[in-house]
């Protein structure tokens, strides 16, 4: 049975949602697939509230941002990975353009890469940019953007839609279209991408309902779906994606919890191999809700939750070969494991919790071995 990577990125200042940071900087784990066994490999430091991180889809680098309180731009950083070790090598490091840094993604050549910032700062706080694009060299290393892009307008929840808060940013699956959830105006924004020159171009946009404040979004690996996690209303948008159009359509909108539970808020989502489920993190219920996708209409159901093993899962990922769900259970400095059944949906709770200080996302490194 092989292994799998995994990098945790963690808070190590405090932050408005992590009060007191435990984290180092970037862990590297291997992972049994067979036992669940996790072995620890190291601890990259030196680079501030990495709290999030993808691999490159050729597996020979890592982007993370940082996310740093009061400053007007964080950073993203590249390094190189070590497949055998899990060792990662600085290579470089580029401003976000905006403050608040929430999540970076890859296009699917590689060739470039991007980031969300929430923006938290006045409006009139420069550079406030919601998204930025980066040219990427062959080993990783980032170049300075060549695209970005402000968002404007407001939501009706005062608190948490006074301005734009852009919170997750995804390529399509055929990589002519960059896709943006901005929490802050209850939309999903569409632009079409210059698979040459990094440009974007705005293309169109598909609203929520008011109130919704759209965090993480997935497409589905192998039908023209997508999924949405709505931060706010504790919800879950099935969505119809026309890729040859550039369009969603709202399907279905689904609750994430079978009744209301006060205080809960969405995080992350994810989709197991396969297709057929998908999760979500719900923290203040502190659980993993299992959603039962329908191949002929799209539509995700609610099947049921699964406590999450700790407090707060601010993030959720699949190993490459969709058997195990990784946890990051922020406010209890855990790492939870769970076995995947492909058949129903379940997930059964897999070894030990793993210590890990203010863990707030985990990422696979896409080959095992």
């Amino acid at each position: 049975m092989p292994s799998a990577l995994f990098y945790v990125g963690c808070c190590n200042r405090a932050l408005g949602y992590v009060k007191n940071p435990a984290g180092k900087g970037i862990s590297a784990f291997r992972l049994d697939l067979a036992t669940g066994s996790v072995q620890a490999l190291g601890i990259t430091e030196g680079i501030d509230n990495p709290t999030f991180l993808e691999v490159a889809p050729d597996g020979r680098s890592l982007s993370a941002i940082s996310e740093v309180a009061g400053r007007n731009e964080g950073d993203i950083t590249a390094y190189g990975i070590d497949p055998d070790t899990g060792e990662l090598t600085y290579l470089s490091r580029q401003p976000t353009r905006g403050d608040g840094t929430a999540h970076t993604s890859h296009d699917k050549s590689g060739r470039f890469a991007a980031i969300a910032n929430y923006s938290g700062l006045p409006a009139q706080a420069k550079p406030n940019q919601s998204i930025a694009i980066y040219p990427r060299d062959p080993d990783g290393t980032l170049r300075p953007p060549v695209s970005e892009v402000r968002h404007h307008g407001s939501g009706p929840n005062a608190q948490r839609q006074e301005r734009p808060h852009a919170h997750c940013v995804r390529w399509t699956p055929d990589n002519r279209f960059v896709v943006v959830a901005d929490l802050g105006i209850d939309r999903l924004l569409v632009y079409r991408f210059d698979q040459t020159s990094g440009a974007l171009t705005p293309h169109g946009e598909t609203l929520l309902p008011p109130g919704s404040g759209p965090r993480h979004f997935r497409f589905h690996p192998s039908l023209p779906f997508a999924y949405l996690v709505n931060e706010l209303t504790c919800t879950l948008a099935s969505l119809a994606f026309n890729a040859e159009a550039g369009t969603f359509e709202i399907l279905a909108i689904e609750p994430t919890t079978p009744e209301p539970v006060p205080g809960n808020s969405c995080s992350a989502i994810d989709i197991a191999a396969g297709g057929n489920h998908l999760y979500v993190g719900n923290r203040g219920h502190d659980s993993l809700s299992g959603f039962a996708i329908d191949r002929s209409s799209g539509i995700a159901r609610l099947i049921g939750t699964t406590p999450c093993g700790g407090r707060v899962p601010r993030d959720l990922a699949f190993d490459p070969t969709g058997q195990v769900l990784v946890v990051a259970n922020q406010d209890s400095d855990l790492i939870t494991l769970f076995r995947h059944a492909p058949q129903t949906g379940a997930l059964a709770p897999l070894g030990a919790p793993i210590p890990s200080g203010s863990p707030t996302v985990i990422a696979f490194h896409p080959i095992t071995r």
